[in-house]
């Protein structure tokens, strides 16, 4: 087969080489981005670090409830989900706990003081 170049087809040498230069052209693109994703894990592991530091403060204080009593009060409630694991609000003192059932993600926010369910989405 020819196009418009005689001896031109899909399966040329020069044609292959080309897409290889457009594949690294987006490599290093992709390269040149990483440094800014790879900076972030060590700034969410500090605010995570924070994070846990006043949990621990507020709970030797009484101020909040300890996961566990949280978790013995809400989980037996959720009988046909699964139970994925937990966020805390330092701030709000809000837990949100977080559920799958039936391949949906159920988010549960539970007033850390209390222990009261105060709204459930999902």
């Amino acid at each position: 087969m020819t196009g418009a170049f005689i001896g031109y087809s899909r399966h040329d040498t020069y044609a292959m080489p080309m897409k290889m230069v457009g594949l690294l052209l987006v490599a290093c693109v992709s390269a040149a981005a990483a440094p800014a994703a790879v900076a972030q894990p060590g700034v969410f592991a500090e605010q995570r670090r924070s994070q846990q530091e006043e949990v621990l403060k507020q709970r030797a204080t009484g101020r909040i409830l300890p996961l566990r009593e949280i978790e013995r009060r809400v989980v037996p409630s959720m009988r046909d989900a699964q139970y994925i694991g937990f966020d805390f609000d330092s701030e709000t003192g809000i837990y949100t706990l977080k559920f799958l059932r039936k391949g949906k993600v159920i988010w549960v926010d539970v007033d850390g003081h209390s222990g009261q369910i105060l709204r459930s989405t999902g």
